[in-house]
């Protein structure tokens, strides 16, 4: 049986870590409920005014490190005091992202190839996403054998390409061009604001970099069921955004 910690309880733990303390949050099913299409995620009621509130406070720094492209997380309405990183840490809003090079656009090209072919395979309901150094097949909404049978054969097709990093997830597998994680991205940020405690919310595979990152010295939350490296635990966004308004409770104090 799952074990979930007390958001209330939670909260009291994190408020207690030493300062400046970064918090980093992932977004889609963190801050967003999961839907079948990421164009139609939006921030859970109330959420948007909690995130902003715990990152007002002196010494706190909130970033929301997405695998999302930064245009994919502009429909989120993410306000200037909250740093945002897109695409698995390559695209900081506050910053550029490194064109690719003649090597890695070639790969960006025959990956998305790879792509488009493994979504006429997956059948209706599959669709491709591109970012500026990556693309995605999505199956969440294709029929499950086929849209399974395709991230195997996509995934075998994409090993073969040399240089391509593999990102899997839930119904979904990403081709990176280049590598780059959300671990990194943590600990980049926490060095330019010289964080002394980190705390990172993720419920996906690609969040175990920043929970690794985070390590025993800090708070990692994990949202949801499954495997996890995490120290801890909530049910979904809602206690997400329960345990974010208590923190502020606890951080006013």
């Amino acid at each position: 049986m799952t074990i979930y910690d007390d958001p209330d309880e939670l909260a009291a733990v994190v408020a207690g870590l030493p300062r400046p303390l970064l918090i980093g949050l992932d977004i889609d099913g963190v801050l967003s409920p999961i839907v079948a299409h990421a164009d139609d995620a939006v921030l859970l009621d109330g959420m948007g005014d909690a995130v902003a509130t715990v990152a007002a406070h002196p010494a706190v720094e909130v970033a929301a490190i997405s695998g999302r492209s930064l245009a994919g997380i502009t429909q989120f309405g993410l306000g200037d005091d909250i740093h945002v990183i897109g695409s698995h840490g390559m695209e900081p809003r506050d910053g550029t992202m490194t064109d690719l090079d003649d090597v890695e656009v070639a790969r960006l090209l025959r990956l998305r190839s790879l792509v488009e072919a493994a979504a006429t395979r997956a059948g209706d309901g599959a669709w491709v996403e591109s970012k500026p150094a990556s693309v995605v097949l999505h199956v969440k909404q294709a029929d499950p054998v086929s849209g399974a049978a395709a991230l195997a054969d996509l995934r075998a097709a994409a090993a073969q390409v040399e240089g391509t990093t593999l990102k899997p997830g839930s119904a979904v597998l990403e081709l990176l061009t280049r590598s780059g994680d959300k671990g990194t991205a943590m600990q980049q940020l926490a060095a330019q604001l010289n964080a002394e405690s980190l705390v990172f919310v993720g419920d996906d595979v690609t969040d175990e970099d920043a929970f690794a990152v985070v390590g025993d010295s800090g708070v990692s939350i994990k949202v949801g069921d499954g495997h996890t490296i995490a120290g801890h635990r909530v049910r979904d966004p809602a206690d997400v955004r329960t345990w974010l308004q208590r923190l502020e409770t606890f951080l006013a104090r």
